[in-house]
């Protein structure tokens, strides 16, 4: 479980294709949430989506998100409801403090990884679940209502810099 949430379960990007050894290289990976959501559905006997709805969304009093797809890419919201998510990670609520804790440090440092579509990262550490900045450059978030692609590879890195321009 924590290599499929950490990207690092050698599974590929958007296939059941596996790509490395759990444990030896970050891949991205949307496979890899689809395959975490299918043993949570089998352990609880629950709809990945319904368990979704009843133990976060609902508790956190989130009303407009739903998945319309696969866990690793399907989730649908609105900025409202992500402001009440994001506020949980500030101040926990639902999830023990610890647990975000745990899930916000390095799973598996030193990985180096891929990013689809931006090549090689070195390192990508992440914790479960979270993309960490340790050694990267610091990054911003962006919610849109379009496929990121070209666009988004475009646009990014001039955003981020005027983000980070003006909060300096």
């Amino acid at each position: 479980m924590r290599h499929l949430i950490a990207h690092t379960s050698g599974l590929a990007f958007d296939s059941e294709e596996i790509w490395a050894v759990p444990g030896t290289k970050w891949i991205y990976s949307h496979t890899g949430f689809a395959v975490l959501a299918d043993a949570v559905a089998a352990a609880s006997g629950i709809r990945f989506a319904d368990y979704l709805a009843e133990g976060a969304f609902g508790p956190l009093r989130m009303t407009a998100p739903r998945l319309d797809g696969p866990a690793g890419f399907g989730g649908v919201s609105t900025c409202a409801d992500l402001t009440r998510f994001a506020a949980e990670l500030q101040v926990p609520t639902l999830l023990a403090p610890q647990t975000l804790a745990k899930a916000t440090q390095t799973a598996y440092p030193g990985l180096d990884g891929v990013l689809p579509g931006y090549g090689m990262q070195r390192p990508n550490d992440w914790g479960l679940g979270f993309e960490l900045g340790a050694h990267k450059s610091p990054a911003c978030v962006a919610l849109t209502d379009h496929d990121v692609d070209q666009w988004a590879k475009d646009a990014w890195p001039m955003f981020s810099d005027e983000v980070l321009a003006e909060l300096a």
